[in-house]
């Protein structure tokens, strides 16, 4: 019905994807407000950001939180109520809130508010909200921030790559002058964990595994808001390892790429997909996991744990809920932390404390792994004492799987992770994945990016005059050009290189340009 701000521009395409998407796709006779996430492929020509950012936000933001470039998040606030008024006998309604950043938590929390209200008073609470939205700081990250709203104040720290990873959220401080006082976030993003995974404890590492491969997945779940939440965690529980594949936390059978996906011609694609439709069942049938989730209780005692089942075993509509794959895990499963977490719901110890519990073990997990990979790629990095200022810094020496399992036999997740079963072959299966692609690139970059920095550094301490001594114009000349190319590199990439040593070679340039003919200097200086 309605966009705001009205001068955002969606293509038709993505304003239909968003209407489906906005509402639950299969009967639900459930009456009231509902909440869940969807995420959405960009389709067009990309558009400019509605905030001036010339990258600090990813460069600074853990690589989990970073803003998406070729897919949008849609979060929805679902109203249905019996009204006799309305030809269906129902009011049914939705308000999305779209962002390229991944902050479910504060994002719900901030529909929870607008969409009652909205839903009373229509468009002029939406302008109203729209112009107090439009004065809240970007988000930097390490800051927190204090956002008005209705009359209510959210305060919210954004996380910086620099936090230790598994910290708990630093205590937010100056809330003793703000009045009202604000409601507090303790996260922009994490989910309750536990709450999440509460039918499929018993099965953590297997899932984990799943994820860390990258493996084609399907959740199944009786509702929007349990499949959005189900994929968010899934996805979630490698960090701080990027999960590079696709993932939609709510899909349905109107999707543009819902023939891609159901297609029996070619394997299914890395992905981990949420629905809610039964149809579902029939047209999936052939992805390698899925996953059947019944609705998500808080109870008493540990719920019914789901059962690994065959896939033959999905044929029928009604399928019960269970993990339905053949696949074998790597490594044996960690007893120790089902028993705490039994004790935990035993001493009624709040959901909170078990889900940070929950996520301490996926960290540990993720980094006994992902530490020796770490130290391999560091090894590949040149001497410092080989960088040289004359010469273009050597090159990353290539990662060679062969080099790196022989290094496991004295520095593996063993040394750090009580875990037995079969590492080696969970890093080949591994090598394979969009994820080992996506951190290999990332680590790629960022060494490439230190070795400049050195090598701008080394410049530095040279002694340019003696160097010039006996060279020709030319080879001058294309020093200049050269120095001149790398100043403007390490500015536009926004190399880890301090400003006293750009504004040094900045000198430097002038200088060697001060010693040249008048002729030459001229063409420089232009």
């Amino acid at each position: 019905q309605l966009v705001y701000p009205h001068d955002f521009r969606l293509t038709e395409k993505e304003k239909t994807s968003i209407c489906y998407l906005s509402f639950p796709d299969s009967y639900s006779g459930g009456l009231g407000d509902t909440q869940f996430s969807f995420r959405l492929r960009q389709a067009g020509a990309a558009r400019t950001s509605p905030f001036q950012d010339d990258g600090r936000y990813n460069r600074e933001a853990p690589l989990t939180l970073q803003r998406e470039a070729a897919h949008y998040f849609g979060y929805v606030y679902f109203r249905q109520v019996k009204d006799s008024s309305m030809r269906r006998g129902y009011f049914q309604k939705s308000l999305v809130l779209v962002s390229r950043l991944p902050y479910v938590n504060l994002f719900q929390c901030l529909l929870q508010l607008i969409a009652p209200e909205y839903f009373d008073k229509l468009e002029p609470c939406l302008e109203a909200v729209c112009n107090e939205i439009d004065q809240w700081p970007p988000p930097v990250p390490g800051q927190t921030l204090n956002l008005p709203v209705m009359g209510v104040v959210i305060q919210v720290r954004i996380p910086s790559r620099v936090d230790k990873p598994g910290s708990s959220p630093v205590k937010q401080c100056n809330q003793e002058n703000l009045l009202p006082a604000p409601l507090v976030l303790p996260s922009v993003h994490e989910l309750d964990l536990f709450r999440c995974f509460q039918p499929v404890l018993i099965h953590i590492q297997m899932l984990w595994e799943l994820m860390l491969l990258g493996e084609p997945m399907v959740v199944m779940a009786p509702s929007p808001s349990v499949s959005s939440e189900m994929v968010l965690a899934l996805t979630s529980c490698l960090a701080p390892l990027r999960y590079c594949c696709d993932f939609r936390p709510y899909f349905t059978i109107h999707d543009s790429e819902f023939k891609e996906y159901t297609t029996r011609t070619q394997a299914p694609p890395n992905i981990v997909v949420g629905v809610t439709n039964p149809f579902f069942i029939k047209t999936l049938q052939h992805w390698p996991h899925i996953l059947r989730v019944g609705e998500l209780r808080m109870a008493g005692d540990l719920p019914k744990q789901v059962k690994v089942k065959k896939l033959a075993k999905l044929k029928t509509l009604d399928t019960k809920p269970g993990i339905y794959t053949s696949y074998k895990t790597f490594l044996h499963k960690d007893k120790t932390l089902i028993k705490r977490l039994l004790k935990g719901i035993q001493r009624k110890r709040p959901s909170e404390v078990q889900s940070a519990l929950l996520r301490r073990h996926l960290l540990e997990l993720t980094q006994s792994f992902i530490i020796p990979l770490e130290h391999y790629m560091a090894s590949l990095m040149p001497l410092q004492r080989a960088i040289t200022p004359w010469k273009n810094p050597p090159q990353i020496r290539p990662f060679c799987q062969e080099d790196f399992m022989k290094s496991l036999e004295h520095a593996g997740p063993q040394l750090t992770c009580v875990l037995k079963g079969d590492w080696l072959g969970l890093y080949r299966r591994f090598f394979k994945s969009p994820n080992f692609d996506g951190w290999f690139r990332q680590r790629h970059r960022e060494m490439s990016q230190k070795l400049e920095a050195l090598h701008l550094e080394a410049i530095c301490e040279a002694d340019i005059v003696a160097w010039m001594k006996d060279k020709s114009e030319v080879e001058i000349v294309d020093l200049v050009l050269k120095l001149r190319e790398k100043l403007v590199r390490a500015r536009c990439q926004h190399l880890p290189v301090k400003e006293e040593t750009l504004q040094r070679v900045s000198l430097y340039i002038d200088t060697i340009i001060g010693s040249l003919p008048e002729d030459l200097q001229a063409v420089l200086h232009h």
